[in-house]
């Protein structure tokens, strides 16, 4: 990838993207990052004790410096936080800094690939995790089209066939 452009992977929670973004990176020989691992990393906290104590807003902007300061780079693979396009700021410099890349997939596969996890802060104490994605689904997904660059389904493909997918769709 000779002119080192950014990929930028979103999409709600469970659709793969950062398995999916480590896989590229690996074979892209790209550096990898993932914007809620970064803002752990930095607060010391996971992210469903920084939402328990600031709240979603203070999360988001986290979340918003943290994507600007990750979108200056060049040459990266960066998967973002299912619901940092929310913001109107990061939508544009994803989209500006980089190519956008939707993994899109099916509320059954999000409620099987987050019933177990319980680092997901939207999800903790939700009562009906499937009514749940729903409605952000609904939220969310004209904001993921929006920007998107590319759009993959990661439904029924194992993190190396999508991949290989974007690969092959950007023509790298």
């Amino acid at each position: 990838m000779a002119d080192k452009r950014n990929i930028f992977l979103i999409g709600p929670m469970g659709a793969g993207k950062s398995t999916i973004g480590r896989q590229l990176a690996k074979s892209l020989h790209l550096e990898f990052f993932d914007s809620d691992t970064e803002i752990e990393r930095r607060t010391g906290a996971d992210i469903s004790w920084v939402f328990e104590l600031e709240g979603e807003e203070g999360f988001r902007e986290r979340e918003e410096k943290m994507i600007s300061e990750l979108t200056e780079n060049t040459g990266i693979v960066l998967a973002t936080g299912g619901g940092s396009i929310i913001s109107k700021e990061n939508r544009l410099k994803l989209s500006a800094r980089g190519v956008v890349v939707y993994l899109k997939t099916n509320i059954d596969k999000q409620v099987a690939r987050t019933q177990r996890d319980k680092r997901r802060p939207l999800l903790a104490n939700a009562d009906n995790p499937r009514e749940v994605l729903e409605n952000l689904a609904e939220e969310r997904d004209p904001l993921y089209e929006e920007i998107a660059d590319v759009v993959i389904h990661t439904d029924e493909q194992s993190a190396k066939v999508v991949a290989n997918e974007i690969i092959s769709k950007l023509g790298l």
